[in-house]
């Protein structure tokens, strides 16, 4: 077993971790009798020879030797070293992408070529495969189909072998790997699109098991998604419900997917107590399937929220995120009834609810009554079934009522208020609360007392901003004036850390107080001489907001546009012109240079200042416009300028129009998503439709 390992210059090649001399010794881990020095070695082998996805020169060296531990059925756990070749040699380069040499004088520089020689080695022995799905260890078998529809040079042969091994293979899960392989063919094989996708439609519709008819369902989706049925609520709704009841199968093994260490884990906690743990994957394809299907998918969700089964339950609230946070919609039922999950005693189900609810702000309203109710009852660990044992959230999770308590706070629910000021007692609070203050309106304003106190106990060190700027924030929303000591404390003792951002918040909410603040005025004036912009700014508007004397404050504002400054100089200026309004009428022709900068929020924020100081729609409106398309999270702010200009924004009707008529929400990504994201999205429709009504009148 391995020959030739020696004879390999390991020292001369790398990978993520420098020279590549300890591989030989995670190969020979991989062949282990020892079942921790295999998990071992392959964590090694995914944290230093295909780190995040690489293909070094030592992975490159691997492929041999890797092919032939998967061929010795001597060795143990070959599911793992099945599916780390699958991630090796898959990786499809296309387009601009392949054989692209990036930059050569990057240390980390690793050529595109690596991961082509990595497919096509793979693929030259990805015959070993083909007798892998008949091998007596689950496991192996459950990788072994995604690696042959994925890297098998002769699709039409493995296609044939996967539908023949569903007649005779009796592990469900295996089971699942053959539907979901074929439905892979058939998206990456034009020619045997059709045949596939025939054969898929029979087996919705056969005698089969309801989770094989699903995951059947879930293929077809994908590869055709014309050819999916108009009934397919009711067909999944009621293959889940088949799933829920059905016996176990005969003779059928459960297996687990070969993954490695933590994220092995991870599976093994998140399927505890799941009697069918692989159909929250079925349901996350069959949704990615749908994609703008909205009202399907809605009603999919519903379903399942008022499922008996708490697994469904469960499944459904983490599909919601990955819904609402793409499309626009009217979820009110959803929102209500994940909700109501906060009532059931099963921990993961109230926090995957709280989770969920955290960011939905303006759309939470039809779940407030249930927050509101989990908040009020007391703490306890209620009796709950034993496969529901364990801690509500992870090891240092924020705890599940603050959450909740967020929620309610964003949601600008009045009822959160007496909860929040508990929780300002609190040795520590949530920087997340205070920020949600403002939110609550005129409603917050007994925080006051209370954040003032808390802003008088901070330290004045390294650490200020941390501890001080949420605070500043909530007393800035609820103009806070007997904070006055306080906040001057710390704007007079900010240390060097972050000086210009203590700065900053500070003045920011002294000019949240007004005329009340005049106390603040020789810190404000001294302050209009900093050489940070955006300080400047702020103390500029602070004087303004206390004193009402533009001519104090316009030459500083003004001198921040000149051409030396830079863009983050700019905006800075141009938002708090923007601020003052028609008082700073005469900055206006220090503000056209900025319509024409290279750097967009310059541009954007020159053009709203510009329209706020002066009213010329003529010369901001183009330019607003232009910013739309060029960049949508500009959007927002365009937007809000917009419908303040109301009937001279005409203009703009038909990109207001289009906006509204679009279903995907203007600020997803393609990976990650922020907290803010749903609310941002709500915030742009509603200046939309503002900025329409006003247009319209």
């Amino acid at each position: 077993m391995l020959t030739g390992i020696e004879e390999v210059d390991w020292a001369s090649l790398g990978h993520a971790y420098g020279p590549a001399d300890d591989v030989p010794g995670m190969l020979r881990g991989l062949a282990s009798s020892d079942p921790a020095e295999r998990e071992l070695a392959l964590d090694g082998m995914y944290g230093a020879v295909h780190h995040q996805g690489d293909v070094y020169d030592s992975t490159l060296a691997c492929i041999p030797f890797l092919l032939e531990l998967v061929a010795d059925p001597e060795v143990q756990d070959r599911g793992g070293i099945v599916e780390l070749l699958t991630s090796v040699g898959g990786i499809d380069l296309s387009g601009e992408d392949e054989l692209d040499e990036l930059d050569a004088d990057d240390e980390e520089f690793i050529p595109a070529a690596n991961y082509a020689m990595a497919a096509a080695a793979v693929a030259a022995g990805a015959d070993v495969f083909l007798g892998l799905v008949g091998d007596p260890d689950p496991e192996v078998r459950l990788a072994a189909p995604c690696a042959l529809a994925s890297l098998h040079p002769d699709p039409a042969r493995v296609l044939t072998l996967l539908r023949e091994r569903l007649t005779v293979e009796r592990a469900t899960e295996v089971r699942l790997a053959l539907v979901e392989a074929v439905g892979r063919i058939a998206r990456r094989h034009e020619s045997l699109r059709d045949e596939t996708v025939d054969w898929l439609g029979w087996l919705t519709r056969a005698a089969q098991a309801p989770g094989l008819r699903l995951a059947a369902l879930a293929q077809l989706a994908r590869c055709a998604p014309g050819e999916v049925p108009d009934d397919v609520v009711e067909r999944v709704t009621r293959l889940l419900d088949e799933v829920r009841t059905a016996p176990p199968e005969p003779d059928s093994r459960s297996a687990t997917p070969p993954f490695a260490g933590q994220v092995r884990e991870l599976f093994e906690e998140r399927s505890a107590g799941r009697p069918t743990p692989w159909s929250d994957e079925l349901m996350r394809t069959l949704h990615t399937a749908l994609d703008d299907r909205v009202e399907d998918r809605t009603a999919l969700i519903l379903a399942q929220l008022r499922s008996p089964d708490r697994c469904q339950r469960l499944d459904a609230i983490w599909l919601c995120g990955g819904l609402i946070r793409v499309w626009r919609g009217r979820y009110e039922e959803v929102v209500r009834l994940v909700g109501a999950q906060l009532a059931d005693p099963e921990p993961r189900l109230r926090e995957a609810a709280t989770s969920f609810l955290e960011g939905l702000f303006e759309l939470t309203g039809p779940a407030t009554d249930s927050l509101a109710a989990r908040l009020a009852r007391r703490p306890g660990r209620p009796e709950r079934p034993e496969w529901a044992e364990r801690p509500e959230g992870p090891p240092g999770a924020p705890d599940g009522r603050a959450r909740a308590l967020l929620a309610l706070a964003r949601s600008g629910d009045a009822r959160a208020v007496p909860m929040l000021a508990r929780a300002l007692v609190e040795p520590d609070v949530r920087r997340d609360l205070l920020y949600a203050v403002p939110t609550l309106g005129p409603a917050a304003a007994p925080l006051a007392p209370l954040l003032r106190r808390r802003l008088g106990r901070v330290e004045l060190d390294d650490r200020l901003y941390e501890h001080a700027s949420p605070l500043l924030f909530a007393l800035a929303s609820v103009r806070g004036a007997q904070a006055m000591p306080e906040v001057l404390r710390v704007l007079r003792g900010a240390p060097p850390n972050r000086r210009d951002w203590v700065q900053e918040a500070a003045l920011t909410a002294l000019a949240a107080f007004g005329p009340a603040a005049r106390e603040a005025i020789p810190d404000a004036r001294a302050l209009l001489e900093s050489e940070a912009a955006a300080v400047s700014a702020q103390a500029a508007l602070t004087l303004w907001s206390v004193e009402g004397d533009r001519e104090a404050v316009l030459p500083t504002l003004t001198g921040w546009l000149g051409p030396d400054a830079t863009a983050p100089d700019r905006c800075a200026a141009a938002r708090a012109l923007g601020t003052i309004g028609p008082a700073a009428a005469r900055s206006a022709p220090a503000l056209l240079p900025g319509l024409g900068c290279r750097d967009l929020w310059v541009r954007v924020r020159s053009a709203a200042a510009l329209w706020r100081v002066s009213g010329a729609a003529e010369a901001a409106l183009p330019v607003l416009l232009a910013a739309w398309e060029e960049n949508r999270h500009a959007r927002v702010e365009i937007a809000e300028c917009l419908a303040e200009m109301g009937p001279a924004a005409t203009e703009a009707r038909g990109v207001i129009r289009g906006e509204l008529s679009q279903r995907r929400r203007h600020n997803v990504r393609e990976s990650g998503y922020s907290s803010h994201d749903i609310h941002e999205d709500e915030k742009l429709l509603t200046f939309c439709r503002a900025a329409l009504d006003r247009m319209e009148r």
